[in-house]
């Protein structure tokens, strides 16, 4: 019996760090992952003039009939 009991408390502490790793991996890592991404897709579709001789350009997103869409924003210019 005390071997079981031993078990079960094992298997609690395994099941609730496992739940504060994922609750961590949700609320703190997950959306640098996401805002990351998103950023990265805005920038590849985006139109781009460089910024002088930097490594920035200014990008904007255009629609169909070649209105911006939204307001200008930075990205690393990639040649």
């Amino acid at each position: 019996m005390k071997e079981a009991t031993g078990e079960l408390n094992m298997t609690v502490v395994v099941v609730v760090a496992v739940g504060v790793l994922a609750a961590f991996f949700y609320t703190t890592i997950w959306p640098m992952i996401s805002n990351n991404l998103d950023s990265k897709s805005k920038c590849n579709a985006a139109v781009c003039k460089r910024d002088g001789n930097s490594n920035m350009a200014t990008c904007a997103l255009y629609d169909q009939n070649g209105r911006q869409q939204g307001s200008s924003f930075k990205c690393v210019w990639k040649g």
